[in-house]
C-alpha cells in the first residue's frame, strides 16, 4: 500500500483551527509557541479568537495554517505513533509544499515560519486590496471557457 501525506494550502484557514489540539496536548502548545516567538508575533491569538480579516490576509494566513498542520503532525507523531517515514510521499498544495519542507526536516521550522512571512507580504504586497478574484472552471468544454474569457475581456 502507497502511503503519503498531503499539507493544504492557503484558503483553508478558519478562526479557531488547531484549538483543540492547543488544549490537549503539550506538543502542539510548543508548536505554537515555537512560531510565535519566531515570528516575535502572537499568530496563535490570531488563529484562535481572529479576527478573520486579519488571519486571512495572505501574510498571517499561510504561516498560520503551517503552524496547525504541523502542530497536528507533532501530535499524531508523539501521541498516536505514527511515522512520517513509512509514508512513500510527502506533499503540499501550493503553501502546503512548504509545510512538507518542516515536516519532514528539509528545512526548520523556524525557517519555514520566517519564509511563509516574507512570501505572504510579498504576495499581499503584489495585489491591491479588494482587486482580484480567482475561479475554479469544472466541467465546462473549451468553448465555453474561451467565450467567458472573451466576455471578461471586453467588459
Amino acid at each position: 500500500m502507497i502511503k503519503s501525506i498531503v499539507f493544504p494550502g492557503q484558503g483553508s484557514q478558519k478562526i479557531g483551527m488547531g484549538k483543540e489540539f492547543f488544549d490537549n496536548f503539550q506538543i502542539a502548545k510548543e508548536v505554537f509557541q515555537n512560531v510565535d516567538d519566531c515570528l516575535s508575533q502572537n499568530l496563535s491569538k490570531l488563529i484562535f479568537d481572529g479576527p478573520l480579516d486579519e488571519l486571512t490576509l495572505t501574510e498571517n494566513a499561510q504561516p498560520a495554517i503551517m503552524t496547525v498542520s504541523i502542530a497536528i503532525l507533532e501530535v499524531l507523531k508523539r501521541e498516536f505513533g505514527f511515522n512520517l517515514r513509512e509514508a512513500n510521499f510527502c506533499a503540499g498544495h501550493s503553501l502546503g509544499e512548504y509545510t512538507a519542507l518542516a515536516a519532514t526536516d528539509c528545512l526548520s521550522l523556524s525557517e519555514v515560519a520566517l519564509l511563509l512571512k516574507k512570501r505572504g507580504k510579498s504576495m499581499q504586497n503584489s495585489l491591491l486590496k479588494g482587486k482580484g478574484a480567482m475561479a475554479a472552471l469544472i466541467g465546462l468544454e473549451i468553448n465555453e471557457v474561451k467565450n467567458l474569457l472573451l466576455n471578461y475581456l471586453t467588459t
